[in-house]
């Protein structure tokens, strides 16, 4: 099984990051330092993103396989019912490990895969646009990013406030989507695609999408009626596709109270309690974010 590369930092109840196609772990680092006051984050590298591998060529990377491979990554690390938070692959990935092992909750942050049969055109042609521009281009859009108006640019279909974002940061997210190696076999892999739901889940489940996603449209990628039953469907104001540094405390809340509505406390992993003796600190609730249309349950 691939490796996978991770950050894990803070104690308390573990927390499993995934992130979207092309970028990796780092995207998190906005909402780092409020999470790891609360759980035991562990930030991964999916396999041919950031640090990690790709999978070998025998095995295709769909999100099924991607979320296998977190399993058993976890098994590894001794951690046996996470949270976990994913942001677009990420999420659909989240929602498949939910299938393949026990989850504490699921914070779901526009995830992909909530289209009917394979990945629309417009969702193809925006990330195959965005990759080609990485690799083809990757100098002059790490220039351009430096400027207020040049991030407006490079950044404006992805973030729903692109002038808030670290030049650092968007250099990070330009620089990981043109060279990850796991980017054209993943998304080939995903195209003729889409999330099917399985067994229930029992963990709490909340989907978030911001109201500045420009890359999963309305009509064509959010059938919410898709996901596990009982899914609490919310927005994040001012968001777009890859929240965290849109509004890092609100998305950081938002996970806060997801993990909040677990009916209990997961067990400690046999690493967390070697790292954490004392009982972690207690997730508080609080405010519900503005909640979007849904045909489900609203709130966190």
């Amino acid at each position: 099984m691939t490796q996978l590369a991770f950050t894990r930092r803070g104690t308390g109840a573990p927390l499993v990051l995934l992130h979207p196609l092309g970028l990796s772990r780092r995207v998190w680092d906005p909402i780092m330092p409020a999470l790891t006051e609360l759980f035991d984050v562990i930030a991964v590298d999916l396999p041919g993103f950031g640090d990690s591998k790709p999978m070998p060529e025998h095995v295709t990377p769909t999100p099924a396989a991607l979320a296998a491979c977190v399993a058993s990554f976890l098994d590894d690390l001794g951690i046996t019912t996470p949270h976990v938070a994913g942001n677009s692959l990420g999420g659909w990935v989240a929602l498949e490990l939910a299938a393949l092992r026990p989850v504490a909750s699921l914070a779901l942050l526009s995830p992909a895969g909530l289209w009917l049969g394979k990945t629309p055109r417009y969702c193809r042609i925006t990330l195959g646009g965005q990759r080609f521009l990485a690799r083809r281009l990757g100098g002059v859009l790490s220039r351009l990013v430096a400027s207020r108006s040049g991030r407006l640019i490079v950044l404006g279909q992805t973030h729903g406030h692109p002038t808030r974002v670290h030049p650092a940061y968007a250099r990070v997210e330009i620089r990981e989507l043109g060279t990850c190696a796991g980017f054209d076999a993943t998304m080939k892999a995903t195209l003729p695609l889409a999330y099917q739901a399985g067994s229930p889940v029992a963990a709490p489940v909340t989907v978030a999408f911001g109201t500045r996603d420009l890359v999963l449209l309305p009509r064509q990628s959010r059938h919410v009626e898709r996901l596990p039953f009982g899914t609490h469907v919310v927005s994040l104001p001012g968001c777009g596709h890859v929240p965290m540094p849109d509004d890092p405390d609100a998305v950081a809340a938002l996970i806060v109270r997801v993990a909040a509505r677990a009916p209990v406390a997961p067990p400690p992993s046999s690493s967390e309690a070697a790292r954490a003796p004392v009982a972690p600190p207690a997730v508080q609730r609080s405010a519900e974010p503005r909640p979007g249309l849904t045909r489900r349950s609203r709130g966190a």
